[in-house]
């Protein structure tokens, strides 16, 4: 298991937009992350229906807002 690490909002948010990293919001739920998510993040049901096909060394940062 990888080691946990803060970021910074922006520089989550740079690292999503340059496709190096998933940003995914945590809240499980939909209606949540509608109200709430940030640009470019995907919701997290979104995420564990994907979670098989993603890179094994992609970073993936989780996010509460």
């Amino acid at each position: 298991m990888s080691e946990v690490t803060l970021v910074a909002a922006t520089e989550a948010y740079e690292r999503a937009k340059s496709g190096s990293a998933l940003l995914v919001c945590a809240y499980d739920s939909d209606d949540k992350f509608s109200n709430v998510h940030l640009e470019g993040a995907m919701a997290l049901s979104e995420f564990q229906t994907k979670l098989n096909t993603v890179e094994r060394d992609k970073e993936i940062i989780f996010y509460c807002a």
